[in-house]
């Protein structure tokens, strides 16, 4: 057998065996919250049907002083893409001549709470769509202007910025709208689809093996409530479908698109998951 055949068995072999060690620690028991004054809900009671009893924020999961950026605004970097959206939300752009705020106005009052709920049923898309999707449809179609290519510095910054909005407020999906039902059913279904030349899904993770240790990292449920989150090993905000790509990547498997019908399904089932987790955005994350 030639070598580069068996290097992707090994390490099949090595990160199974790591998933199946001892090495585990419990989520830290801790209150996060944002300067002192806002308690963001980071433990809740799971959803019907969920696979736990108890839905856990991943900021339980990290290090005392990735935690600690998090609760501290003005240390925390995610919030250079928080203020960069603020600008984004008023500037006017396209041949319509408007701004998300020409229609939406004041952000902090009309969209608290919109990025809680999604993704959520489009009747003109026909599908669940996210809040990426949703502002290239308001930039094509009220603004007149080109959508964001996917993971664009702008589109990060401004879904920053709407899902900031709703800091603290509960995850929650209306799954009785259009087909929802449908899309998280075959969310759930990608999640505990085994891929790749390691033969691992989502579940084997942040199910099986949650609150294990892999490569020196605190498996967490992995729950969604923080996203878009700051990574400080890519010093970058980082979108959940980038996310998406990245795990799937790392089982050796090709990624789809973003925003696919994939991975927005996926995204339908892994927000659910959460439910009942306050918005964290933007989280840190090491």
């Amino acid at each position: 057998m030639k070598l580069k055949s068996i290097i992707p068995m090994a390490l099949g072999v090595l990160v199974v065996g790591l998933l199946g060690s001892n090495l585990r620690a419990d989520p830290v028991d801790e209150k996060l919250v944002i300067d002192g004054q806002k308690e963001i809900i980071t433990r809740a009671k799971a959803p019907a049907g969920h696979p736990f009893d108890e839905v856990v924020s991943g900021w339980h999961y990290r290090t005392p002083e990735t935690r600690a950026l998090e609760a501290d605004s003005f240390q925390n970097p995610g919030m250079l893409y928080v203020e960069r959206g603020a600008e984004i939300w008023n500037t006017v752009e396209g041949a319509a001549g408007k701004s998300c705020a020409s229609c939406h106005g004041n952000a902090a009052e009309s969209m608290k709470g919109v990025g809680a709920g999604y993704p959520k049923w489009s009747e003109t898309a026909g599908k669940p769509v996210n809040l990426e999707l949703q502002v290239d449809a308001c930039r094509k179609d009220q603004m007149q202007a080109e959508p964001y290519k996917f993971d664009h510095d702008d589109q990060k910054a401004l879904v920053t910025f709407i899902k900031h909005q709703s800091l603290g407020v509960p995850m929650s999906l209306d799954l009785a709208k259009g087909e929802m039902q449908s899309w998280w059913d075959r969310g759930k279904e990608m999640y505990y689809q085994r891929t790749g030349q390691l033969n691992l899904g989502c579940a084997s993770c942040h199910e099986q093996n949650n609150g294990k240790y892999i490569r020196a990292d605190h498996l967490s449920q992995g729950n969604v409530n923080g996203f878009p989150t700051y990574r400080l090993k890519q010093a970058n905000m980082v979108s959940l479908h980038n996310r998406f790509r990245g795990c799937i990547r790392d089982t050796r498997a090709e990624f789809p698109k973003a925003f696919s019908d994939e991975l927005i399904a996926l995204e339908v089932y892994v927000t659910w998951r959460g439910t009942g987790l306050g918005i964290e955005t933007p989280a840190v994350r090491q």
